[in-house]
């Protein structure tokens, strides 16, 4: 059974840095593709990032490409959101996303995590 627990989030001022963390369980970590989106207040679920098993290549949603930063650790079963630059507009919940396909986790088709929360002040 797939098991995601995201870490990380909290309060952060504008221009202030954050790293997200996503342990995953029940499947073979190093197989999967993995991903993050987020969730603003009264908005639907908008796709973050993405890092794929097999050869670690990156998907970024253009709104934080360059300031944000996915990646692995297959040893720890763990993928990271390194976030620099926050805005007040990086305020959401964030999740994580899992399948064996990069192409459904681009999509928000894989399993979730619970979400945590991260809120950037001005």
């Amino acid at each position: 059974q797939v098991q995601l627990v995201e870490s990380g989030g909290g309060l952060v001022q504008a221009g202030g840095s954050l790293r997200l963390s996503c342990a995953a369980s029940g499947f073979t970590f190093s197989r999967y593709a993995m991903g993050w989106f987020r969730q603003a207040p009264g908005k639907e679920r908008e796709f973050v990032a993405a890092i794929n098993w097999s050869d670690s290549s990156t998907r970024y949603t253009e709104s934080v490409k360059g300031r944000f930063t996915i990646s692995r650790d297959n040893a720890k079963n763990t993928v990271y959101l390194q976030m620099t630059s926050l805005k007040p507009e990086d305020t959401a919940v964030y999740y994580c996303n899992a399948d064996a396909y990069i192409v459904v986790v681009t999509r928000g088709g894989g399993s979730w995590g619970q979400g945590t929360q991260v809120t950037v002040s001005s």
